[in-house]
């Protein structure tokens, strides 16, 4: 079994991943370092808790550790888009952890925050600019940012960028960076529209995929509660008293309804609170912190405002409405039954919603029978449906002689809550003993 100081690391880097208790990557983190200290562009495909933000953030402290040059005024070496602001906190705690005995200059800019201090940060250049698109661009129309000396950039979460609406601001931003920079781009699924924006911009890439979380873990015990909608906030509330939950996300399809469900669960004595995009930053930091430090039982959120979020403990995830995407099912329960714990996960299903219900068990390959049990049956076929797909515009590209053509040589030895602030979008608990692998 390969082990990180077998990847290349460079030894400041490999010190703070073993003080951290460190040894053997992930099967993502195995793959991806050596591509990016190889000078690669790396296509990967791999889920959130697979460790991919350490797949990237270690080979580029390595690179930073033994190659290390000034940013430019306003500039930064390393670019790095995320969707949300608690997954851009997050990057910048890795690097942060991980780059402490090389101390890189990071800064961060998200919205939701006042940005005097980011366009302070960013006045002398910085080594790593971790990002939400939206206050980027803020801050390249006013001159505060400029990309002309980015010689790597990381697309974290891409499908979930897309899913929010980025993909116009991603090339916008993405055409503004010199040529042949070495682009590393992740997402947890691979859309039509993904391939493309890869085609487009990544050069010969490594394509990496560990393998899918299409099934919930066997720990995960899932039933399903078939309800009137007019009662499910009743049901939940008798739910989550009848079950004694300890820590349990319940998941609501939007802000206004993740809002709206937190405040009837206070009403009726269940400490709760709700992180969605249209909290600010210091709210919904507030938000999961009471929810991490156990002062509130209950995080009601959205998908956008969960995703990234990695809080130990959770005993039950209750869908209170089901996701309109089934695969979105699996990424919602994967919350609990985490570190060898075991979980419950709990589905409302009104008359509406069964359609999304017959969906989700093509997915994870079972079916619900009518006391909500899950079953080892084989739901029915889906039939095959035909219709028409969005096509792709022309343009969008900077040229074929800019990012397209033969393969170059490797760099380096180590050779708001609206469609705006989804610029700021929407979304670590107690010690682990003797850990093995990276989840960051």
């Amino acid at each position: 079994m390969t082990q990180f100081n077998e990847l290349g690391l460079a030894e400041s880097v490999l010190r703070a991943v073993e003080a951290e208790g460190y040894t053997i990557p992930t099967p993502i983190q195995a793959e991806v370092i050596p591509a990016v200290l190889a000078g690669r562009d790396v296509l990967g495909t791999a889920q959130t808790g697979t460790g991919k933000t350490a797949a990237y953030v270690l080979p580029l402290l390595s690179r930073i550790a033994d190659e290390r040059r000034a940013p430019r005024p306003k500039t930064c070496t390393t670019l790095i888009l995320a969707p949300t602001r608690e997954l851009a906190n997050q990057i910048v705690e890795a690097i942060r952890t991980y780059g402490r005995k090389i101390r890189p200059s990071v800064a961060l800019v998200v919205g939701g925050v006042r940005p005097g201090p980011q366009i302070r940060q960013m006045a002398g250049g910085v080594d790593i600019l971790v990002a939400t698109p939206g206050r980027l661009e803020d801050h390249m129309s006013t001159g505060v940012i400029r990309l002309d000396g980015v010689a790597n950039i990381i697309l974290d979460e891409a499908d979930q960028m897309m899913d929010m609406g980025f993909m116009p601001a991603i090339r916008r931003i993405l055409q503004k960076v010199p040529a042949d920079p070495q682009t590393i781009l992740l997402s947890a699924t691979m859309p039509r529209q993904i391939r493309a924006l890869a085609q487009d911009f990544l050069n010969d890439p490594a394509e990496i995929a560990v393998a899918q979380a299409d099934r919930p873990a066997e720990r995960i015990a899932q039933e399903v509660v078939y309800v009137d909608a007019r009662d499910k906030r009743q049901r939940l509330v008798e739910l989550i008293e009848d079950r004694q939950v300890g820590r349990a996300i319940v998941f609501a399809r939007t802000k206004h309804g993740a809002e709206k469900l937190s405040t009837y669960l206070e009403k009726a004595g269940i400490a709760s609170t709700a992180i969605h995009g249209n909290k600010n930053q210091s709210q919904r930091e507030k938000a999961l912190s009471r929810f991490r430090d156990g002062k509130v039982a209950v995080l009601v959120a959205t998908d956008v405002a969960a995703r990234g979020i990695d809080v130990d403990g959770i005993t039950h995830v209750i869908n209170f409405e089901l996701p309109n995407v089934p695969e979105a099912y699996v990424h919602r329960i994967g919350r609990t039954a985490r570190a060898g714990a075991s979980g419950i996960a709990i589905s409302f299903c009104d008359g509406e919603e069964r359609g999304l219900l017959r969906d989700i068990e093509r997915v994870i390959g079972g079916t619900f029978n009518d006391a909500g049990e899950l079953t080892d049956t084989p739901p029915a076929p889906r039939r095959e449906r035909s219709g028409p797909g969005k096509t792709r515009k022309p343009g969008g590209q900077r040229g074929a002689n800019h990012r397209k053509g033969g393969p170059r040589p490797p760099r380096g030895s180590h050779d708001g809550g609206d469609r705006r602030e989804s610029r700021g979008g929407e979304g670590r608990g107690p010690a682990r003993p003797r850990r093995q692998k990276i989840s960051a």
